[in-house]
């Protein structure tokens, strides 16, 4: 006990001090860590559908765009400027606070993650891999086009002018000062994504523990057996989606007031594709694992574009640098999944029997 609570201890005391180190190389790499943490968050939500559960989500940047897109409309002119009665009810503007926000965002990216698992209780597999791929993409076209009759949404636009995170009169978005240290936003951010992230990984443990996780992973493992040893297989599932959801609708409000902008282009197929690759890169089902793989593949594009330049140099400009990095990063997705097939840090196994002791041959000595 005393070694964990040293580990614990010196994990908690380095992830403090990491964006103050990180500020003096610039603050461009302390917002590589924030988008970081950020997919960390995105990842843990899948990890409940996809490794808990055993169900293919292939939309899950859905309800990380019904996050966004919520907290866009709350805390930006849009509403106000397109809709007088909400201007004459609402003269300075619509400011949601934290407090309010995430609860929302939650809530709502829940209710649409069971209305997307309502209709998908009998599918499996790659059927249920191509309704979700679909259900995702339908919102994104969705938030594209509700620009006319009525603009909500502002199109292909995007919403911009976007609150930062704030409770009461604290903005992250302001440059903080204590005594004569200046913390910026980016910094700021850090600590908010950092804090949801732990309240995220303790939310995951104690499911994972609980009666419902083990409901999850009988039906991931066979969702037969699991009907006739009783569990209710529609309803987990639907929780699974609903809980799952959450993450992701949290997620997207922190993702819109972090970028204080917000356009259809933020949530297209490739994006949830990435967040499925983190689950299954860092190991489907273990937290560790999970975060692994979201912080490795977050922060690998922004730290190759350093190496795809200078490539980029060394063949006097025949190769493009966006499509240099991208091959990088495909071929050391390769190179991870060839070498460790069942993720960076896999769960450990269940299930095998124990090891036979070796029994003393006959006529050997005591």
């Amino acid at each position: 006990m005393k070694n964990k609570l040293l580990v614990f201890l010196g994990a908690g005391l380095l992830l403090l001090i990491t964006p103050l180190i990180a500020q003096y190389f610039g603050n461009a790499w302390v917002r590589i860590i924030d988008v970081a943490i950020l997919y960390v968050l995105l990842a843990l939500g899948l990890n409940i559908v996809v490794g808990y559960a055993g169900l293919l989500d292939l939309g899950y940047i859905a309800f990380y765009a019904v996050g966004a897109y919520m907290y866009a409309l709350l805390s930006s002119p849009h509403l106000t400027d397109t809709f007088p009665a909400i201007r004459a009810m609402f003269p300075n503007g619509l400011h949601t606070t934290i407090i309010l926000a995430v609860p929302l965002a939650a809530g709502l990216a829940g209710f649409f993650g069971v209305l997307l698992g309502a209709p998908t209780l009998k599918l499996r597999g790659d059927y249920l891999a191509i309704v979700t791929l679909g259900f995702g993409e339908i919102v994104r076209v969705f938030m594209n086009n509700l620009d006319a009759p009525v603009n909500i949404t502002n199109g292909p636009k995007g919403l911009g002018q976007i609150d930062s995170m704030h409770v009461f009169t604290f903005s992250l978005g302001k440059m903080t000062y204590i005594g004569d240290y200046a913390l910026p936003p980016v910094t700021l951010y850090y600590y908010m994504l950092l804090a949801l992230a732990i309240a995220s990984v303790i939310i995951c443990y104690r499911l994972e523990r609980s009666r419902i996780g083990r409901a999850w992973m009988a039906i991931r493992e066979d969702e037969i057996a699991a009907k006739a040893m009783g569990i209710n297989t529609r309803n987990m599932k639907l929780l699974a989606f609903g809980m799952g959801a959450t993450f992701g609708g949290v997620s997207g409000t922190m993702f819109a007031s972090f970028q204080n902008f917000v356009s259809p282009e933020s949530f297209s197929l490739q994006e949830s594709i990435m967040v499925v690759a983190m689950v299954v890169l860092g190991g489907l089902g273990h937290i560790p694992g999970v975060i692994l793989g979201a912080l490795l593949l977050a922060a690998l594009p922004e730290v190759l574009r350093y190496v795809a330049g200078d490539l980029q140099s060394m063949t006097d400009g025949r190769l493009d640098a966006a499509i240099l990095r991208q091959l990088l990063i495909a071929l050391a997705m390769i190179a991870i999944m060839l070498a460790r097939p069942r993720g960076l840090w896999p769960s450990p196994e269940h299930g095998k029997a124990a090891p036979v002791p070796a029994t003393p041959k006959q006529g050997a000595s005591a």
